[in-house]
């Protein structure tokens, strides 16, 4: 099945590297089900950070026969530039409950919800709380593997350029993954859900993505432009290290389950959900925690029956120093 975007005349393109797409694609893969090629070790890495809220928060973006998603997924879109996970992650802290029921009733219209969008919109900000947890602890496991891809990334930001400038676009996009194909009308992309579009005078933001090489992610419906999400040419040498590799020397210093946990917690989190994410027994929780929290890198408060765990500012450099 294929979606259709029309183009009746050259179209004007632009880039945007933008993360948040990255990050999308592979909770969509490693998470919700939706497998698009990522090597399965890293599918395995990204899904033992994640909480058990936030797998359950994810799977709608997956259910089979749909692929159409509430605008919330994604409130801050690339046209207007270049958006980093972190303006992202607070859009959704701050995007109001009753805007997820909105864009969930303009999304499917104004009959019964989906089956699978039901719970969300009963409980709109447990769901937001659970998909923002998701998308900082997926962030939290990729982040290094997008920093070793600057040099794809420069590159593919001087391909988009060249097309632009020399007027070849249709190539570019006709190349741009096995799952878009420009035919003599416009672009096909594959979707579980076919529709048509009109480009008319709209550009096209390209969106470079580090994911599986079968990821593709499209917003055709825009009103200023369309953008495209594919995995960016080469992304292939950079799976070879399935677990935040360049937190390898803050494993030697602060060992191996430390340097996990420390990694796991990019938002606020409780014991249980380090114990559950992390697989590890919630005893052997406690014991590092009590280690990270004497040598000041965690704060613990505890609110009710959970406790939570925080980052210290003094973690957050020195996380920065091994990520360099």
């Amino acid at each position: 099945m294929w979606s259709e975007l029309r183009i009746t005349s050259a179209p004007q393109l632009s880039i945007s590297i933008s993360p948040h797409l990255t990050a999308l694609a592979m909770i969509a893969d490693a998470l919700a089900g939706r497998r698009r090629g990522l090597p399965e070790l890293w599918r395995k890495a990204i899904s033992s950070r994640v909480s058990p809220q936030g797998h359950q928060a994810v799977r709608p973006l997956a259910a089979p026969g749909y692929s159409v998603v509430p605008d919330s997924i994604v409130p801050r879109t690339p046209i207007g530039g270049d958006i980093s996970v972190q303006a992202q992650i607070g859009a959704l802290r701050d995007l109001p409950s009753d805007n997820l029921i909105k864009d969930l009733e303009q999304a499917f219209g104004q009959g019964p919800l989906p089956a699978h969008w039901r719970s969300a919109a009963e409980r709109p900000a447990r769901w937001l709380h659970g998909y923002t947890a998701a998308l900082g602890s997926v962030w939290n496991t990729t982040e290094p593997v997008w920093r070793r891809a600057r040099a794809l990334l420069d590159r593919e930001v001087r391909r988009v350029g060249v097309a632009a400038v020399r007027g070849g676009p249709e190539l570019l996009l006709g190349a741009l993954n096995s799952r878009i194909m420009y035919g003599e009308r416009g672009l096909l992309i594959a979707d579980v859900e076919s529709s048509t579009f009109e480009l008319g005078d709209r550009r096209i933001v390209l969106v470079p993505m580090l994911a599986g090489k079968d990821a593709v992610i499209v917003s055709l419906d825009h009103d200023e432009a369309v953008w495209i999400a594919y995995p960016v040419p080469g992304a292939e040498t950079l799976w070879q290290r399935p677990v935040a590799p360049a937190l390898d020397d803050l494993s030697a210093l602060v060992g191996p389950v430390r340097a996990d946990l420390l990694a796991a917690i990019g938002q606020p989190m409780t014991m249980s959900m380090l114990a559950a994410g992390m697989q590890v027994a919630p005893s052997s929780i406690t014991y590092h925690c009590d280690r990270l929290s004497a040598a000041q890198l965690i704060t613990r408060e505890r609110r009710g029956r959970e406790v939570w765990i925080t980052r210290t500012q003094r973690a957050e450099e020195l996380l920065e120093v091994f990520r360099r």
